[in-house]
């Protein structure tokens, strides 16, 4: 007597973990309405900032970024691109590889902030790594030392820890934050109009 097959399960990746770097070092209102969200350098925030405290469920793997002209903007659009694509198509000046953490302002602003991962030497990005795991537990601020003429940043704690209210942490998934952010701007093929434009292509006009 045959038995049937048992129905093959397809498990898709999750988008962050499509998008993901393989080539370097291994090292409420949001709860109903789902907005891209910014993406910012600890550094550049300006304000005090917290990190989402797990690493595991809102902190994404090291992923690879291009910046692609747009048309009419005035500013170069952040575009998320599957590694194979971006080694296979363009010179490693253009590609950026970091993690993105969700993180918060005060009053629950919420954005994704970049992470450091590669060149942990460099001491902008050294400080900015050590902001971000302190920004897990405190609030606090990251400021350019640029201007005592010394390159990296000073991590400033607030006076007063319960100055903000908590956090309200978004219970959407961190996947479905980072689809929707870059839902206009992921490269996931070679006929993508953001990497026919990196390299000098025809634009598909069909």
């Amino acid at each position: 007597m045959m038995t049937a097959n048992p129905e093959l399960k397809i498990v898709k990746p999750s988008f962050s973990e499509k998008f993901q770097s393989k080539n370097g070092p291994t090292i409420s209102g949001v709860q109903t309405l789902l907005t891209a969200l910014p993406i910012i350098k600890i550094g550049d925030v300006d304000d005090w900032t917290r990190l989402h405290p797990s690493e595991d469920d809102y902190w994404s793997c090291e992923m690879c970024f291009v910046e692609v002209p747009i048309q009419g903007a005035k500013r170069n659009m952040l575009h998320v691109i599957e590694d194979d694509l971006a080694v296979k198509y363009l010179p490693a000046k253009k590609i950026k590889r970091y993690r993105l953490a969700l993180a918060c302002k005060p009053n629950n602003v919420f954005f994704f902030c970049i992470v450091p991962s590669q060149n942990l030497d460099n001491s902008w990005n050294a400080d900015a790594l050590k902001a971000c795991h302190l920004a897990q537990t405190h609030w606090v601020q990251a400021m350019s030392r640029r201007p005592e003429g010394i390159d990296g940043y000073k991590i400033q704690f607030a006076q007063d820890q319960d100055a903000f209210v908590a956090t309200e942490w978004p219970t959407r998934t961190k996947d479905e934050l980072l689809d929707v952010t870059f839902k206009e701007a992921n490269i996931d093929h070679d006929r993508h109009p953001g990497l026919l434009r990196l390299i000098g292509a025809k634009q598909d006009l069909t």
